[in-house]
């Protein structure tokens, strides 16, 4: 069976010894260093001309925009105790004192990606993954010849796309395309460095266009293609047959474990459209705003296409409409078929969605809805998406906590439509996802568990991860009730309470 898998999966190895550590972490270095000055061709590459016998020009050009990361992770271990300490007769001849214990041990981890200059200033688009948990990064620039410290200028973990900055000039800086104007078939090399071997490019055709729900990340809209994509190829260059930059490599389908994981010609890049979004947003704000509109979304299949009397399956169903948000106050209700948006045509759910997360909070969504059969127009005022997802919370989930730590140890998100199709939770069920459960915390003793979906808080009603946090935090008395959704192996689910102490401190 085949396995969803990273390219960079496979290249974590470890190393021992002390290392003095150069952090990295979220700068906004906007106005400290000169802002990036990224080319773009907005016109499709030509389709018409002959085939060719070689790819050595656009190999020439592109190719010195490909850098080497490599990253080093610090792990503190604690060293494991001398399984003779306790041991009498080990004690009377060696001492009391085992001076092995409690040692701390700092191991280095190191892992391998690529990257791709866009700027001659030194920004580097990559992808997230390849730096996620980097304690110092290295850049090596084509040839190996000159390497780099990069500093992390921001990290998207739901487009799985990072920028990095590099104290360099004149760099080498890749075109960008336009990779709206992609289709099926057209030609694409991928360069970057797989298994460590060296730049390496491979060759292949654009497989399919808007590839999502692969759970890589909340926003998926992949170029799908059969340039062999390898582990180590994760952040590097996904070029058009004119050397633009159309994608950035990130993730592949593979049959095999680890190093054995590599290529079978299933391989996807995010565009370098929404990278370039993000990037302009990373660099400018240091962190990714998106647009929010508030809606629970359904695909349109024949069956509900003829329901609801539509003449095809183009469109976006709203299931739910959430409360006190953007789309309740613009009138939007459920059973509402989005067709258009800004004057683009709706082609599924998963349009609609990315679409409203590249739209600035404030801005107007101009909407064209179907409801009993009767089109109307509705602008909408975006809201900011909730800062309690993922995105917004990279470093530290909220936690649930109060005065006397009852509910410490317990780590919570927001309920989106990932989880929502992977748990099978109901589109009318509210409340916050337990991500975590701490094994001797009061709420672990309590019964709940990874998974969980609390619905209320001493009877108030969770609609949030931050609304959780803060019922949590202002929760009284001797016991904390939960109320709980639980899904059961099989197709049963059915919500329960939980009493949790709150008189004793949490383990």
């Amino acid at each position: 069976m085949n396995r969803f898998s990273r390219s960079l999966v496979g290249f974590v190895t470890g190393l021992t010894g002390l290392l003095a550590v150069v952090a990295v972490g979220h700068l906004n270095l906007w106005g400290k260093d000169m802002a990036p000055v990224v080319k773009v061709e907005n016109t499709p590459v030509n389709r018409d001309s002959r085939f060719v016998t070689s790819f050595a020009p656009v190999v020439k050009r592109a190719a010195p925009s490909v850098v080497n990361i490599f990253t080093t992770r610090i792990v503190q271990e604690q060293v494991q105790h001398n399984p003779y300490h306790n041991d009498p007769i080990f004690r009377h001849f060696f001492g009391g004192e085992d001076p092995t214990d409690e040692q701390p041990h700092t191991r280095k981890e190191g892992s391998l990606g690529s990257g791709v200059i866009v700027s001659p200033n030194g920004y580097i688009l990559t992808a997230n993954h390849v730096v996620a948990d980097a304690d110092v990064i290295k850049v090596a620039l084509e040839g190996g010849k000159q390497e780099f410290t990069a500093r992390v200028i921001g990290k998207d973990e739901l487009s799985d796309v990072a920028v990095l900055k590099i104290d360099a000039t004149g760099l080498p800086a890749i075109t960008l395309a336009d990779s709206e104007l992609l289709q099926v078939g057209d030609i694409v090399l991928a360069i970057g460095n797989p298994f460590g071997v060296g730049q390496t490019v491979t060759s292949g055709i654009v497989s399919a266009l808007g590839r999502n729900g692969l759970g890589f990340g909340r926003y998926e809209d992949f170029i799908q293609t059969d340039a062999a994509i390898n582990p180590g190829n994760s952040g590097g260059a996904l070029v058009d047959a004119a050397g633009r930059l159309v994608g950035i490599n990130t993730a592949i389908i593979s049959p095999g474990e680890g190093t054995v994981g590599g290529s079978v010609g299933i391989g996807f890049a995010v565009p370098v459209n929404l990278a370039r979004h993000v990037m302009e947003r990373l660099i400018a704000d240091g962190r990714v705003t998106r647009g929010y509109l508030g809606v629970s979304l359904k695909d349109l299949t024949p069956d509900l296409a003829e329901e609801f009397n539509l003449p095809g399956q183009a469109g976006a169903l709203v299931e739910d409409v959430m409360p006190n948000t953007p789309a309740q106050k613009a009138g939007l209700k459920s059973g509402d078929v989005i067709n258009n948006i800004n004057g683009k045509p709706v082609a599924d759910g998963n349009f609609l969605t990315l679409t409203i997360s590249e739209s600035s909070p404030g801005s107007i969504a101009a909407l064209r809805i179907i409801r009993d059969g009767q089109a109307k127009n509705l602008e909408v005022v975006l809201g900011l998406l909730p800062t309690s997802g993922r995105e917004e919370r990279q470093n530290a989930r909220p936690s649930l906590s109060s005065t006397t730590d009852s509910l410490d140890g317990v780590t919570v998100d927001d309920l989106d439509r990932q989880i929502r199709r992977q748990l099978g939770v109901p589109v009318s069920l509210q409340g916050a996802l337990v991500r975590e459960v701490a094994e001797d915390c009061n709420a672990a003793q309590a019964g709940l568990m990874p998974a969980d979906i609390i619905l209320e808080i001493n009877h108030h009603v969770v609609t949030s991860a931050d609304e959780a946090v803060r019922l949590a935090e202002s929760a009284k008395g001797d016991h904390i009730l939960l109320k709980v959704w639980h899904r059961f192996p099989g197709d049963y689910a059915h919500t329960r309470f939980l009493s949790v102490d709150n008189t004793k401190p949490a383990k």
